[in-house]
């Protein structure tokens, strides 16, 4: 996701210097014009708004404030920018932190897909103060279409586990209705375009109808990230006091594709566990 989004700030004209453990991104973003640093320490010390994009919580708190992290390299006035999906409550632990430094946080993280990054459609999704809101948000728009201000830092991660319930839930029922067409013998593309023209119809039917129709599920958001996702919706659940039954459900499904080896298909290759169930897997 990270890679894409780079590439269009670089588009819209805004100088970069990017940093990442895998040494592949960034030298394909530097050959589209990036500048490149050796930790994030370096990037803070050079840069005057940083944007992460990175795995899980523990990602983002390493390399915010560990060892030549963020926290090190910040000067007052720095605009932090975390676009990962994780605990909304670590998101305000880190705002807090860096505030001590004079640094300013917002948490905005995307929707979209790896597809949504590369065509700078994502739906973004902010928690912070306005008034950085309103500074960064020329930035926003190089990256995605939906840009929104929910609320204080935070409110853009619970948002984006909300988004995560939803998509999970559509994914895991397309693969039931689909399973059950295949058992009764339908042809599968048809079924999906009389599916997608009524209320059946979606944002996820759409964008992988592809993968069922070939049935390929090459990774545009990897089974993997959205179980971890799912994890973080259970532990936010908790903590608020929602139950989430059908997200327990979908979570114990994802987390057997993980134990069969499919961790790395696309979320959509829910689909694969139930045909398994069913007897139709090719």
């Amino acid at each position: 996701m990270g890679r894409p989004m780079a590439k269009n700030l670089l588009k819209a004209g805004y100088p970069l210097i990017v940093h990442s453990r895998s040494r592949g991104p960034v030298d394909d973003v530097a050959a589209a014009g990036a500048k490149t640093a050796a930790s994030p320490r370096d990037v803070a010390a050079q840069c005057d708004v940083l944007i992460t994009m990175l795995p899980n919580s523990p990602d983002v708190e390493l390399v915010a404030l560990g060892k030549n992290g963020i926290i090190e390299g910040a000067r007052p006035g720095l605009i932090f920018i975390d676009m990962s999906t994780i605990s909304p409550i670590v998101s305000q632990k880190l705002g807090k932190a860096l505030a001590e430094k004079g640094v300013k946080m917002l948490d905005a993280p995307v929707s979209g897909g790896e597809q949504g990054a590369i065509n700078a459609a994502l739906s973004i999704m902010v928690g912070g103060d306005k008034a950085v809101f309103d500074a960064v948000l020329p930035i926003f728009q190089a990256m995605g279409k939906t840009i929104t201000l929910l609320g204080p830092l935070g409110f853009g991660g619970f948002t984006k586990l909300a988004n995560q319930i939803i998509v999970a839930g559509n994914l895991t029922a397309l693969a039931e209705a689909l399973t059950l067409a295949k058992k009764a013998g339908l042809d599968r593309e048809l079924t999906l375009t009389a599916l997608g023209g009524g209320l059946a119809g979606s944002r996820c039917l759409d964008q992988k109808k592809p993968n069922y129709v070939n049935n390929t599920y090459n990774p545009g958001f990897k089974i993997d990230l959205h179980f971890k996702d799912l994890g973080l919706i259970a532990e936010s659940a908790r903590e608020l006091g929602v139950p989430i039954p059908m997200t327990a459900v979908v979570q114990e499904l994802f987390n057997a594709l993980r134990v069969k080896g499919r961790g790395g298909l696309d979320h959509s290759g829910v689909i694969t566990l139930l045909e398994d169930l069913a007897g139709v897997r090719e």
